[in-house]
């Protein structure tokens, strides 16, 4: 059990101390976004929200997360990451207060637009932040430690969340993540001040290609808003299905989620150090992980036994804890050639657009044909995702197999 857990230590060592600061940040941040995760059925139950209109509020949430992460993107390239990070963070933790004011379907569109545009404004900068702080040999493994501390925020806030709206009200949650946010802004501005953090990997392009000319990295960004869109489906139709279906209550639902933090905050960071010193590349990896998420949804079908949520949960967790990392590393490898600002922007865009899709689609798709011809719809999805990265993996091997050539010639 010692060499285990020295084993486990060892996976960790190497980064560095700004990336360790960015991971409490994250932790503090995510502890407190106990919101999402229940957003579903605290419109249909607190606000008596249609399944139509909670799927319209998911669009707002998508939509506003696209604007941010372009937003953000643009800043980040023009005024550096420290400042729009700073800026974010303060905001969202105001806005997230108000939101719970918010009581029509109008205002509460209106509202979760102008959270999720300022708040996802952050990520861009953040992943910008993370590579100018990470070896070049280190970025997987420090993208896995923020993954690590995002889970981990998210493996108590679910539990908790669904503590405090039986003990207490929805609204509790809102002052949650307002507060927590906050928090993570005084942390962010006493210990990452650019004077003072160590910069490991500066990019510098005289001559940077635009994103928009990489056939390889917009590949990549369609198969990413496949995945998002199956993914985002535990965090929207799933909990109604668990509520409805399955007949949990929310702390049950909770605690699955958490379990999914959990595992995470266990498993992830060992099973990508030993993934990175395999001979898999990073698309094959991704492959992997989306047919992994996509087998979550198949077993729904095949048997009434709540044993299968589980096993469900667990298939899902396995199948992000490989494809989130690795599609984060292959965006930062990608980001070299041109505007770091733009890159991880496109990135964050791809899972904003699978939120304005993938919530919007799903609720209607449950409404219009029930929970069961909806997981064989998102199952076809993830399928066409898999495709796309097997064309990414044939693409990639094809270019570096003609560079070679040129070489030798």
């Amino acid at each position: 059990m010692r060499t285990l857990f020295h084993n486990y230590l060892n996976t960790f060592k190497g980064l560095s101390r700004e990336v360790w600061w960015l991971a409490l940040i994250t932790l503090i941040n995510r502890a407190g976004t106990m919101v999402i995760p229940f957003l579903s059925l605290y419109l249909t139950k607190r606000l008596n929200f249609s399944l139509s209109d909670v799927g319209w509020v998911m669009s707002a949430f998508g939509l506003g997360s696209v604007v941010g992460s372009w937003l953000g993107g643009k800043l980040t390239d023009k005024i550096g990451y420290y400042k729009v990070m700073v800026f974010s963070l303060v905001i969202t933790g105001v806005l997230f207060i108000w939101l719970q004011v918010l009581t029509t379907f109008a205002s509460f569109c209106i509202g979760i637009f102008l959270v999720m545009l300022v708040a996802d404004s952050f990520r861009p900068a953040m992943f910008v932040a993370l590579s100018a702080y990470s070896k070049p040999e280190n970025k997987t493994r420090s993208v896995t430690l923020i993954r690590l501390a995002i889970n981990l925020g998210f493996s108590a806030g679910p539990a908790v969340g669904g503590f405090i709206i039986t003990s207490i009200s929805y609204g509790g949650l809102f002052w949650i993540d307002g507060i927590t946010c906050l928090i993570a802004t005084l942390v962010l501005v006493k210990v990452l001040n650019p004077k003072k953090a160590k910069t490991l990997d500066t990019v510098t392009n005289e001559h940077p290609e635009s994103a928009y000319q990489d056939k390889a990295f917009l590949i990549f960004l369609i198969a990413m808003i496949l995945f998002g869109i199956v993914f985002l489906q535990y965090f929207s139709t799933m909990p109604l299905y668990y509520k409805d279906v399955r007949l949990l209550s929310e702390f049950e639902i909770g605690l699955l989620l958490g379990m999914n933090g959990f595992l995470i905050f266990v498993f992830e960071m060992p099973l990508i150090k030993w993934l990175e010193n395999t001979s898999f590349t990073k698309s094959g990896l991704m492959l992997f992980g989306a047919i992994l998420t996509g087998l979550s949804f198949v077993i729904l079908n095949f048997t009434s036994w709540s044993g299968v949520l589980i096993i469900g949960m667990l298939l899902m967790t396995f199948g992000e804890m490989i494809a989130f990392p690795f599609s984060n590393a292959f965006a930062m490898d990608r980001a070299k050639k041109g505007n770091q600002g733009e890159y991880m922007a496109l990135y964050s865009i791809a899972f904003s657009i699978a939120h304005i899709f993938g919530h919007n689609t799903g609720m209607r798709l449950v409404e219009a044909l029930g929970f069961d011809s909806t997981w064989i719809i998102v199952t076809l999805l993830a399928t066409l995702c898999v495709f796309l990265l097997f064309i990414l993996s044939k693409y990639l091997n094809h270019i570096k197999k003609s560079k070679y050539k040129k070489i030798i010639i």
